[in-house]
């Protein structure tokens, strides 16, 4: 059964140790992720890692507990590790590489994670663990909210990530798939990994019954990047 479902972003300037003397201007950001997963972890609760791959032609896979991300690609010698021990190999994509630094961040003992990184062509399928299980969701919105945003200002974000706060703010996984074609025209990571979510999040829901209580932390666009932060937890 999942219990609750976090949504993030995945810059990876919210790790202090890349931001470094722009660390303040996400701290809010940062204070509203932690919020979140802290909002949903709860006693024997495993969670599932969700993000997006690195590689567009990738397939959906699950990385083993083992598994590594880097942030030397950012000018950081920094690894994070999704389990313990952490000696397996660095293949963890940016997403999912700030998710389990994020949950490390919130969470004063790490719970099981589960992580998988979401195709682009679609989720595929994707197994959750037996018992109680909270989706943390990595996703960024668009890239080109302004002239200064890393894929120069298009007039349609502003309104494609207003529909995406909507859904967050909402409760309704119908509500999280988005259109992804125009999500690919505006440089925004997150419809892939939000349609794996709302297909696991629906299924659950069959079987359950039970309704969504829903809170968006965060809905702003630093640097020209859209970046939301909300829990979901049963209502």
């Amino acid at each position: 059964m999942i219990t609750g479902a976090a949504f993030c972003p995945h810059p990876p300037a919210l790790l202090p140790e890349v931001a470094r003397g722009a660390a303040p201007e996400l701290s809010d950001l940062r204070d509203a992720c932690r919020a979140a997963i802290q909002r949903v972890a709860g006693p024997a609760t495993t969670l599932v890692l969700l993000g997006a791959g690195d590689v567009p032609g990738d397939a959906t896979r699950r990385h083993d507990a083992s598994a590594r991300g880097s942030l030397a690609g950012y000018g950081v010698e920094l690894s994070v590790a999704l389990g313990e021990g952490g000696d397996g190999p660095v293949d963890l994509p940016l997403s999912l590489t700030v998710g389990t630094w994020l949950i490390g961040d919130a969470l004063p003992a790490v719970p099981p994670i589960a992580a998988w990184s979401v195709g682009a062509a679609g989720p595929g399928h994707i197994d959750l663990p037996d018992g109680p299980v909270a989706l943390v969701v990595m996703g960024d919105g668009s890239a080109r909210r302004s002239l200064a945003a890393p894929g120069y200002l298009d007039e349609r974000a502003e309104a494609f990530d207003a529909a995406v706060a909507a859904a967050l703010a909402g409760g309704d996984p119908s509500m999280l798939r988005v259109d992804r074609e125009l999500g690919g025209q505006l440089l925004a990571a997150g419809p892939p990994v939000w349609h794996a979510a709302a297909d696991l999040l629906t299924a659950d829901d069959q079987r359950t019954g039970a309704a969504w209580s829903a809170e968006l932390f965060y809905d702003a666009a630093p640097y020209g990047v859209g970046y939301f932060a909300a829990a979901w937890t049963r209502g």
